[in-house]
């Protein structure tokens, strides 16, 4: 915002004019007699109140508290020791775990949307919503996203017959604008119901978290721990997003915080309440950010759009008439910024519809119609493996479209971890889902079935090649 002496250039001019107003009234003989005191608060000063009473009701505070087994050992500090019997050795102790995030009511009859890494609390056993008007229920969870941070619950007991909860409408979050007002309501803190308010700072923010279904709301709008799942209001009292996140060095807010846009919860909510299992659009296709060399190289307007790297045969994409080295600049009339920003169109624009891409193409802009359907689903030769080896306690199948939409990898090539029993030789050693097994010894692996017979074969010593994201591990372990 410019500033003049400290004051924005817009207050330099209202204060002259102000002041230009006050000379007319004095200079005009009686004009003083007719000013009137406001008749009502809101006609002297804009306020929010109206706003909050109709949508702070709805808004609850979500406890989720469980009990976690724990194993304490007198040499849990000697890394030596840590390196041989891991953190499981010892003592077992129950251990009382509990979070605290707050939620929205989404229906009159009990449905609460809140974030997914709010429940995520060992053991959990109990959840429970405290109202408003202080009144605590149990809640069950319908369905937990964690790759949205979206968790549907549903409150047990409370209204019924004719009486119903107070519950706030989802806005058209692709209708919101940078620059419009809105309320954050949560429990930071636990100190109890807060509002704050502030303006939408920034929109489809996709490099927030690593998951690529996501493209935040940024708002300057007061968000700190425990705002977690509350709403993010507009002045018609609708929710246009679920805060879920801050950008802070101090642990409290600096003014950036983000929500999950109300499209994208809408989805989450829907799949919880028909029981459809919450499917993403197949494109078919491997996006790759645009970076500046590549934006130069190719004569873009911006440094921005999803570069397409690799197509599937027989993939939507390739279907459409997409090509390797075009880059995708817009869905549906909306700008994206990078692969993540495409995806998270096509996740709300929904399977069974289409979606329109406009695609750069040896520096001429065309357009592409993209069939939105779900990743094909095949027999799939999943298999839990055991024995003397470095995998033991893991559960691998082969990568297939469906598998590696899921677990969010890109891979055609290799096995992927799917589970990690707790404890177990390959949870010892860190191996985790969405690893994918490359390489053993000198042995390519395509397939669960030459995995499993390597592992057959004794060593002295194991050579793992394992990629997690964008890394490339090369792991040595002893036979």
């Amino acid at each position: 915002m410019d500033r003049l002496g400290g004051r924005p250039r817009g207050a330099w001019r209202a204060a002259r004019g102000g002041a230009l107003v006050a000379l007319m009234l004095t200079a005009v003989p009686g004009a003083a007699q007719h000013r009137e005191v406001p008749p009502s608060r809101e006609a002297a000063q804009y306020s929010f109140a109206a706003i909050v009473k109709r949508t702070a009701p709805a808004v609850v505070n979500v406890y989720v508290r469980g009990q976690a087994r724990t194993f304490v050992s007198p040499f849990a500090d000697d890394p030596i020791f840590r390196r041989f019997f891991g953190d499981s050795f010892g003592m077992p102790q129950e251990r009382v775990q509990s979070s605290l995030g707050s939620g929205v009511i989404a229906s009159a009859d009990g449905v609460v949307v809140t974030n997914a890494h709010v429940l995520k609390v060992a053991g959990a056993a109990q959840i429970s919503v405290v109202l408003a008007d202080r009144r605590e229920l149990n809640a069950r969870v319908l369905l937990a996203d964690e790759k949205t941070d979206i968790a549907v619950l549903r409150i047990e007991g409370g209204p019924g017959g004719d009486r119903r909860f107070p519950h706030l409408e989802f806005a058209d979050s692709d209708a919101v604008e940078v620059g419009d007002m809105v309320l954050a309501i949560g429990n930071p803190f636990g100190v109890g119901q807060t509002v704050t308010s502030g303006i939408i700072s920034a929109l489809g923010r996709s490099r927030v978290t690593r998951s690529d279904a996501q493209a935040f709301i940024q708002t300057d709008a007061a968000i700190n721990p425990g705002n977690s799942g509350g709403a993010l209001v507009d002045m018609a009292g609708r929710v246009v997003g679920i805060n879920t996140a801050i950008f802070t060095k101090s642990g409290g807010s600096q003014g950036i915080g983000f929500a999950i846009p109300a499209n994208l919860v809408k989805l989450v909510v829907e799949s919880a309440l028909t029981g459809r299992k919450l499917e993403r659009p197949w494109l078919g296709a491997k996006l790759d950010t645009v970076t500046r060399e590549v934006a130069e190289q190719l004569k873009l307007g911006r440094v921005a759009g999803a570069l397409v790297a690799r197509l599937q045969d027989k993939g939507p994409a390739a279907e459409a008439g997409l090509q390797a080295g075009d880059v995708i600049v817009g869905v549906d009339g909306h700008e994206v910024d990078d692969a993540r920003a495409v995806h998270y169109r096509l996740t709300t624009r929904g399977i069974g519809n289409r979606a329109q891409l406009d695609v750069v193409r040896k520096g001429r802009t065309t357009k592409l119609e993209l069939a939105l359907r779900a990743a094909p689903s095949g027999a799939q030769d999943a298999r839990d493996l055991a024995g003397a080896h470095p995998f033991d306690g893991a559960r691998v199948a082969n990568i297939l479209p469906g598998t590696a939409e899921e677990l969010g990898i890109d891979e055609e090539e290799g096995v992927v971890v799917i589970t990690v029993r707790p404890r177990s030789t390959a949870a010892r050693l860190g191996f985790q889902p969405g690893d994918v097994i490359l390489q053993l010894g000198r042995e390519r692996i395509g397939s669960v079935a030459e995995l499993e017979t390597a592992l057959k074969q004794r060593q002295r010593g194991w050579l793992v090649v394992v990629k997690r994201g964008k890394q490339v591990l090369q792991l040595q372990m002893a036979g």
